[in-house]
């Protein structure tokens, strides 16, 4: 029987993964099968996956995605013009994000862009990346807002720092002088650093 005291230590130390481990420890008459290090082990291992899906669901509330995508989900099957091995070479590992590279989603209304977009995002925080969701419309929004308090040079930092950044149905709009220089801020201050996904109905010609 663990002790309360004991029990009390170790959440303290903000060991609860390992607190419930040994619970589960207690009630496996088979566990004491094990030696002493075998079962450290265990309780280190719950420990580990704890701390590490406690760090993945705040780097997923951080990211502000649009609904549950990933890219397990996606679905081939529509013409679409999806290249499977693309999409899934782009989710191995997300080299793309360790290499600094940027994608675009380009296509009509309702072919699943920002899904897309989302997924690789998700995929991303899934293998240790920070993100960050904007719909383009949003951004230049937080962005003016941020120009007329003065505050924008804070927010320019902070979208540096984000490895993925996703910006979603760009270009709906013509731009103002602020706003594009804003948005080449953005992208001067990623470029080669960090990953960027555009998501658009037009082609980058027309942009």
């Amino acid at each position: 029987m663990l002790s309360q005291p004991f029990i009390e230590k170790l959440l303290a130390m903000r060991l609860l993964g390992m607190v419930q481990a040994l619970k589960t420890q207690e009630q496996e008459p088979a566990i004491h099968e094990l030696s002493f290090l075998e079962r450290l082990s265990l309780l280190v291992d719950q420990q580990w996956n704890w701390r590490e899906n406690q760090a993945l669901q705040r780097r997923l509330k951080a990211a502000k995605l649009r609904g549950p995508a990933c890219v397990e989900d996606i679905d081939y099957r529509a013409t679409r013009g999806l290249d499977k091995s693309m999409v899934r070479a782009l989710a191995k590992d997300s080299a793309w994000v360790r290499n600094h590279e940027n994608v675009f989603v380009i296509g009509p209304c309702g072919v699943g862009k920002s899904f897309l977009a989302s997924a690789l995002a998700q995929k991303a925080c899934r293998d240790g990346y920070s993100a960050l969701y904007l719909r383009a419309a949003a951004l230049l929004r937080e962005l003016a807002l941020a120009r007329a308090d003065g505050s924008l040079r804070n927010l320019l930092a902070r979208l540096s720092r984000i490895d993925v950044l996703v910006i979603d149905d760009w270009a709906m709009a013509p731009l103002n002088e602020s706003e594009r220089r804003d948005i080449w801020e953005i992208c001067e201050d990623r470029y080669q650093t960090r990953s960027t996904v555009f998501t658009s109905q037009l082609p980058v010609s027309r942009w």
